[in-house]
């Protein structure tokens, strides 16, 4: 069968899908997506796959998508990041007869896609989808793109791709520099302009909380279909409509995980996002949580969080309004809005510099409170009696050469980098850094000595006799 392009391959195949979760990097995998599909979305992309590893690992192949494929997860589409057209074409080609597409990540600023892929090389990338366009694919080339800050770029970017035999593409509003604390606000915009820019179907990512945010980003910009990462991650039933009980979309995915077997760093990291304003509350229970080594041990958490949450619920008062500004309690599922710079700082404890501050730890001992990191706060649970005052700390003599800390045993008073090459540049030892240049110089020497005198054994002997014959002859005169 021809491959359907454009329109066709997003009514047909993908079926006119407006709801669609997002590939996500350890987080979109088989029983995230079985959840969301439940859920309301028409759509899932697999996690975010390296297409190197991809192509030489066959155990990769199997954990992130062989061993996942279920009739109930379709349509999908596989994400890879690549920087090599040839490496990604054959790494589509193995991955083709278990999805409905193959997509090409060209925006995401994780370190995984900063190792697979390119610096949003236009020449590269557009290499790479026209050699999968036009290679004996089975499925459609889509593309996954952040804009750049001027709209007119974003738009010539859009058109490279679809001339290239891109059907679909997905666009970021955000520019790569725009993630973390610093993510902002996503250009709808921007995602506007593309959509009216090119002929092949648009799906919107960015600013999407709940589904009254889906909606009015396909009213404003005119796309097919609108992504959720964030949104997904805290309420799956986003795309319902619905706002759940966290612990009923918590033991449904648990269940699910049980059938379909993920690691279990995954499932931590769901537990986190789902339960993520109610940990603020139980802190002993978030430290659990970050313990426990086995799936019963998380479920057994999850357990206790719905018990405290019901017992919370059970004293109640009447009237009474959800705390720390949250739009519902902490046990319903909602969005989390990512503090901004300055909003982190004031968390944090910043200074009237805008230094960033320290948390503060209050000691039971003395009762004085020390400005402590949360990792220092963690090496002094572990060991009590650790101090981080800098006076106290050891004063080290420097290196005569580059300023380092000293060897206190070192024959040139050096650190053990200038020791180094002073040793060898003069054969000599340093016992107190364990060169010994001097010493494997001089076993070499008689190594080879003894060598020769192996290898040339008559010479050696005659050598012997001529010393005893000439003993004899100065003996003889004396007789």
């Amino acid at each position: 069968m021809p491959k359907l392009r454009g329109e066709a391959f997003w009514r047909e195949t993908l079926r006119s899908a407006h709801y669609v979760v997002a590939p996500m990097v350890d987080q979109s995998e088989l029983a995230w997506r079985l959840l969301s599909r439940r859920h309301g979305a028409q759509l899932c992309y697999t996690p975010m796959l390296h297409a190197q590893v991809f192509l030489r690992d066959a155990n990769y192949r199997r954990e992130n998508l062989y061993d996942e494929a279920c009739p109930e997860d379709r349509p999908l589409i596989v994400q890879f990041c690549a920087n090599d057209p040839e490496v990604f074409v054959q790494a589509a080609l193995l991955a083709q007869d278990y999805c409905d597409a193959i997509d090409l990540n060209l925006g995401c600023p994780q370190m995984i896609a900063k190792r697979g892929t390119c610096k949003s090389e236009p020449c590269i990338n557009r290499e790479m989808v026209i050699l999968l366009a036009n290679e004996k694919l089975s499925v459609p080339i889509t593309c996954k793109i952040r804009v750049f800050r001027e709209i007119d770029k974003t738009v010539k970017y859009a058109q490279m791709l679809e001339k290239a035999g891109c059907q679909l593409l997905t666009v970021h509003g955000r520019t790569k520099e725009q993630k973390g604390p610093l993510a902002g606000v996503a250009s709808w915009e921007h995602i506007q302009a593309v959509r009216k820019a090119v002929s092949i179907p648009v799906f919107a990512n960015g600013n999407i909380q709940c589904l009254s945010d889906v909606e009015e980003c396909i009213r404003k910009t005119g796309v097919h279909g609108v992504m959720s990462a964030e949104g997904n991650l805290h309420n799956p039933a986003l795309f319902e409509g619905r706002n759940p009980l966290v612990w009923e979309m918590a033991e449904e995915y648990l269940e699910i995980v049980q059938k379909y077997p993920c690691p279990l760093s995954y499932v931590r990291a769901h537990l986190f996002k789902l339960w993520h304003h109610t940990l603020q509350v139980y802190q002993q229970l978030r430290e659990e949580l970050a313990k426990v080594k086995t799936l019963e041990g998380i479920v057994d958490v999850n357990r206790e969080l719905k018990l405290r949450c019901q017992e919370e619920i059970a004293n109640q008062k009447e009237g009474e309004k959800p705390k720390e500004g949250l739009p519902f309690f902490h046990w319903i599922c909602q969005p989390y809005i990512r503090p901004g710079p300055k909003e982190r700082c004031k968390e944090n404890g910043a200074n009237e510099k805008g230094a960033r501050g320290k948390r503060a730890l209050e000691e039971e001992e003395d009762g004085n409170a020390e400005l402590l990191s949360k990792n220092k706060q963690k090496k002094k649970l572990r060991n009590p009696n650790k101090s981080f005052d800098p006076s106290l700390k050891p004063k080290y003599a420097k290196c005569d050469q580059c300023g380092n800390p000293k060897g206190n045993k070192c024959v040139f008073n050096m650190c053990r980098g200038c020791c180094k090459k002073s040793a060898f540049k003069a054969t000599a030892d340093c016992p107190g850094h364990g060169l010994l240049f001097k010493t494997k110089y001089e076993k070499s020497l008689s190594w080879q000595s003894s060598q020769r005198v192996i290898q040339n054994p008559e010479v050696s002997r005659r050598g012997d006799v001529d010393v005893g014959e000439t003993s004899e002859t100065k003996s003889e005169p004396s007789s």
